[in-house]
């Protein structure tokens, strides 16, 4: 979502006369785009302004915007703290970003637009046309989060959950296409919280399949709670709806799926899988776990470990359990950390074996790969098969922005190789970790 909010403030830069530089000792404005779901993301802010004064110490100093989720949280603080900052802006307040600038131009003070206006936000970037697109486009459907995990701050720096019109969602999806977009990913904080009138993430996904020339569609990132039958359906009957789906669990156990306050079980979160799989066979899923989380014993842990075995899990995102201020597991006691470092070695060794097992399953078999761009400095094509998985193929056809079948000759932790070959039926292969 981060990437996608960037290239709208782009857009909206190039309304008053900025472009996008490479070199950052040319800019005459630095926008940071923050997140503060990561680690520590605060330092890291006040670290990268001492990176930016120290480029700019016998430089005309430009202007300096702290934006996104960070921007949120700290609001004033940022500003006092750190003069050499002159505006903050929250993620409900880019469309404002424009005005922001030309008034600091203006010498006036400095800005702090930290309020939730997530509609008129919406309304305003609606009238901002993209007129650049990725094969592969992000597209942001809703925003916020009503779940407060104990965890999270999103609720605290996104607000409540919010989502766009239809119509407009399904116009700029069509500009998406006319531009040159094969694949739109659906974006949101819930992607499938997804609600206006009388609309919701199926529906939506019903109408973009019908996009003549949009080829795929996928959705990210997903709640456990809001995958209902509807949209399990989509999955059967959607022909561009793509069969990986990541489905955050965070946790093996439903003891601590309650302590964590995820409003769900690992029976019920095991059953939408089940359903998914029973409607299409080929369907795979990632996901994204915390560690140690406080309060996690042994027994927590093996649960975990058993969950990744039991689904397979093609891709996982697994971290140790890092307390955000303001959040109600803030101040809660924590795992000792030599516990929960070695809980993560082992359970990123598990993850790394199935992944590793998955893609040399794949070795021999052949893929639907969309082909996104060239290779730098290399007679290759990078793309990504209907798994997400990163695919290159040597190729003297350009295959930027086709589909092509991709016969899967060896791989690495990270990526697929391949062969172009021609007239042939894809074939999926299933695997026994």
């Amino acid at each position: 979502m981060n990437e996608y909010d960037s290239n709208r403030i782009l857009d909206l830069m190039k309304k008053i006369n900025y472009i996008k530089t490479k070199r950052i000792e040319e800019a005459n404005c630095y926008i940071l785009n923050t997140c503060h779901i990561r680690e520590k993301a605060t330092d890291k802010v006040y670290h990268e302004i001492g990176r930016v004064k120290k480029e700019f110490r016998d430089k005309k100093k430009p202007i300096v915007l702290i934006v996104g989720c960070v921007a949120q949280a700290e609001g004033e603080i940022l500003l006092k703290k750190e003069k050499y900052i002159d505006a903050v802006v929250g993620p409900q307040s880019y469309q404002e970003i424009n005005k922001i600038i030309l008034n600091i131009e203006n010498k006036e003070t400095k800005i702090n637009s930290t309020e939730f206006e997530v509609i008129e936000k919406f309304d305003k970037l609606n009238l901002v046309r993209n007129s650049d697109s990725r094969i592969s486009s992000f597209l942001t459907i809703q925003e916020g989060c009503d779940k407060f995990c104990k965890f999270c701050v999103v609720p605290y720096t996104r607000g409540p959950e919010h989502s766009r019109s239809f119509v407009e969602i399904l116009s700029e999806a069509k500009q998406l296409v006319e531009n040159g977009a094969k694949e739109i990913i659906l974006l949101g904080q819930n992607v499938n919280a997804y609600s206006f009138k009388n609309y919701k993430l199926s529906d939506l996904i019903y109408e973009l399949n019908k996009i003549k020339n949009l080829k795929r569609i996928r959705y990210t990132t997903s709640h456990p709670k809001d995958v209902t039958n509807d949209l399990i359906i989509a999955h059967q009957k959607c022909e561009k709806l793509m069969p990986l789906l990541h489905l955050p669990v965070q946790s093996g156990s439903t003891t601590i799926l309650k302590k964590m306050n995820r409003d769900h079980t690992i029976d019920d979160y095991l059953e939408k899988i089940k359903n998914l799989k029973s409607l299409n066979p080929y369907m795979k899923f990632s996901s994204d776990f915390i560690i140690a989380y406080p309060g996690e014993t042994n027994e927590d842990f093996e649960k975990t470990i058993f969950l990744m075995k039991k689904v397979k899990f093609i891709n996982s995102y697994s971290f140790i359990f890092s307390p955000r201020p303001g959040t109600p597991a803030a101040n809660l006691e924590k795992v000792d950390l030599k516990i929960a470092k070695e809980r993560l070695l082992i359970f990123q060794n598990i993850a790394d074996e199935i992944k590793k097992k998955y893609r040399k399953s794949l070795i021999n078999s052949i893929s639907k790969v969309l082909f996104e761009n060239k290779v730098k400095n290399n007679n290759a094509y990078f793309g990504r098969d209907e798994y997400f998985n990163s695919v290159i193929v040597q190729s003297d056809e350009i295959l930027t922005g086709k589909i092509k079948n991709i016969k899967i000759e060896r791989c690495n932790h990270n990526t697929l190789f391949g062969k172009n070959i021609f007239n042939t039926q894809t074939k999926k292969k299933e695997f026994a970790a």
